[in-house]
């Protein structure tokens, strides 16, 4: 019986064995690279990801990604297309190494992912208004003032909520509805039912195309840093990525690709960004 139980257990440790040799090589691109899969969101955002006509993902996040690759030599980036939320499960699961899309932090996913100590680059956030309107520039100009109606969640809301706490005396009028059209509040701002909109410049940009109303990008508001994620298993890969991302900060790489793709380098501060002018047509 003991000779048959040692044999039994010889016998798993070496399918064991063949096993992880077998993921350890499908791991591995025909060059010897170790494959690091990337999740990248179908619900393209440009001109921080979008497809061009071959279905192959371009953009500002892949840019920044190409440049990190080239100083990891030991990896090669594999990008898959998915829905956000189940990249994220991916990501959990292991199915991918890490994501990459409109990240920002915050603490519910703070608490079940890892995020690196350094943004690749920023979200703009932006105010709204009818082309012949020059009253409106800063989120002070809004006090006494209308919004189209805004979700009471997501991270556009917490920056209005932060603005009235920090202005209890001068609050903003806020009126709240579960998940409001952004195409349709733009439409309300055109035709002067509401003085101004905040809202994503990227997200506007893209719905202006369609709808091409009587507005424009008034001012902008904040920068919102946003970032890759990882499973917190995946420690060592982010911590490489993250040196690759500072070195290309420092060295002004990310600063060209802000240019080339926003038409404004957006490392630099919200008074140079307004005072320089974004090239709102990109």
């Amino acid at each position: 019986m003991k000779k048959l139980w040692a044999g039994a257990v010889a016998l798993l440790g070496f399918i064991f064995i063949i096993s992880g040799c077998s993921q350890s090589t499908a791991k591995e691109s025909d060059d010897g690279k170790k494959v690091v899969k990337i999740a990248i969101s179908d619900e393209v955002n440009p001109p921080f990801l979008y497809a061009d006509e071959n279905n192959e993902p371009i953009g500002y996040d892949i840019d920044y990604l190409k440049e990190v690759e080239k100083k990891l030599p030991d990896y090669k980036f594999e990008y898959i297309w998915g829905e956000e939320e189940s990249n994220l499960v991916g990501v959990d699961t292991g199915k991918y190494d890490f994501a990459i899309n409109w990240f920002f932090k915050n603490p519910e996913r703070q608490e079940k992912f890892l995020y690196p100590e350094h943004e690749f680059g920023y979200s703009l956030t932006s105010l709204v208004t009818k082309k012949d309107r020059d009253d409106i520039k800063t989120l002070d100009d809004m006090v006494g003032k209308k919004f189209p109606p805004v979700s009471p969640s997501g991270g556009l809301r917490a920056i209005l909520n932060s603005y009235n706490d920090q202005h209890p005396d001068d609050p903003l009028t806020l009126e709240s509805m579960d998940s409001p059209s952004n195409a349709e509040n733009l439409k309300m701002v055109d035709k002067g039912k509401a003085d101004a909109m905040f809202i994503n410049v990227t997200t506007f940009n893209e719905i202006q195309k369609e709808l091409n109303l009587n507005l424009k990008v008034a001012g902008i508001i904040s920068k919102e840093p946003i970032f890759t994620v990882y499973s917190k298993e995946n420690a060592e890969l982010a911590k490489e990525i993250d040196q690759a991302t500072v070195e290309l900060t420092e060295d002004g790489t990310l600063s060209k690709l802000a240019e080339k793709w926003f038409g404004v380098d957006f490392f630099q501060d919200l008074e140079y960004i307004n005072e320089e002018g974004f090239n709102f047509e990109k």
